[in-house]
């Protein structure tokens, strides 16, 4: 009965119409909950900003001081209008508070049989990961089921957030966060990180596509075996776009938070403690699962690992990409 309260009220104010001036679609029925307690909230300070102001208005021209009329004593105590000015705030502020509590309830905790998705927030991109394995840089759902996000960062404190589902929550390194939401309608909304996280922080983006019924699991199948249908260093450059790769590591030979890939394959480096090694399959492979293990010379060492992220087959046709980045 608590719950349902918030919803009745919610669907009394229509999806899109109402909130199209000012906030964003309301893609699930719990952004509905939120944008009609934040009409009220508007609404009740609008009407007492008002009435403040036009009162304020009328005692200053209705009491101002004139000549030839003394200022009498002024009352000290009316224990009705005083009554009446505790009372109705404090009703005001618990209908808020109710509202607004069983509002954050409804959308913190999740049903039972939701579809959990693994989500990592890193410098300077979201990953998705799906039950099958699959990791993908945007955000894939069905319509018309419950979906919990299960959410860590790895580097630095990011923001998750979804206008369109009014959903927001830090990514915070070292722990997990949730969130859930359940979207009616097939289509596309955007992601945003809204902590400042670095030089790449506006470029943090990514799309929630709410599949229709029965595409979901078509396109989990058909992604979930992507990799061996490419040739290999396609299905590398797929995984250099897709996985994190391009934030840190150009392709052109340009500057950026860690070496190159431009000429890399083949190439000699001086590490950070003055060795020299030859770039080969193995240290490609040691600096995927140990990035910290040998740091070229010059560079900071704040790759994460990849160890369990990536399957063999996977970096061993990244390592054919770069084999194909030549000068």
């Amino acid at each position: 009965m608590i719950h349902s309260i918030p919803a009745v009220l919610a669907s009394l104010v229509p999806l899109r119409a109402s909130n199209a001036f000012w906030l964003p679609e309301e893609g699930t029925a719990a952004a509905g909950q939120v944008d009609w307690l934040f009409n009220l909230i508007l609404g009740i300070s609008v009407f007492f900003f008002a009435l403040i102001a036009v009162l304020t208005i009328y005692f200053l021209l209705r009491y101002r001081r004139r000549q030839g009329i003394e200022a009498g004593q002024p009352p000290t105590h009316h224990t009705w209008l005083e009554i009446t000015w505790t009372v109705i705030p404090t009703i005001i502020v618990i209908v808020i508070f109710y509202f607004g509590f069983t509002g954050y309830m409804d959308m913190k905790i999740a049903p039972e049989n939701a579809l959990e998705i693994q989500v990592t927030g890193q410098k300077w991109q979201w990953l998705f990961s799906y039950p099958n394995g699959h990791v993908d840089p945007d955000l894939h759902v069905p319509v018309d089921q419950p979906v919990k996000l299960i959410m860590t960062s790895e580097d630095v404190i990011h923001g998750f957030f979804i206008p369109d589902f009014r959903q927001k929550m830090d990514v915070v390194p070292g722990r997990y966060s949730t969130v859930w939401f359940n979207v009616s309608r097939p289509g596309k909304h955007i992601i945003f990180c809204t902590q400042y996280c670095g030089r790449g922080h506006s470029d943090m983006s990514a799309w929630v596509v709410v599949h229709p019924p029965g595409e979901y699991e078509k396109w989990l199948t058909e992604v979930g075996d992507e990799i061996s249908k490419l040739p290999p260093a396609e299905a590398g450059e797929k995984l250099y776009l897709t996985r994190g790769c391009k934030q840190c590591h150009t392709i052109d030979g340009g500057a950026s938070t860690g070496p190159s890939f431009l000429g890399m394959f083949g190439r000699s480096e001086t590490m950070k403690d003055g060795a020299k090694l030859t770039v080969d399959e193995n240290y490609i492979r040691e600096a995927i699962i140990d990035p910290q293990a040998k740091i070229v010379a010059g560079y900071q060492p704040v790759m994460p690992t990849y160890k369990g992220k990536l399957k063999d087959n996977e970096i061993t046709v990244i390592i054919e990409y770069l084999k194909t980045l030549k000068r």
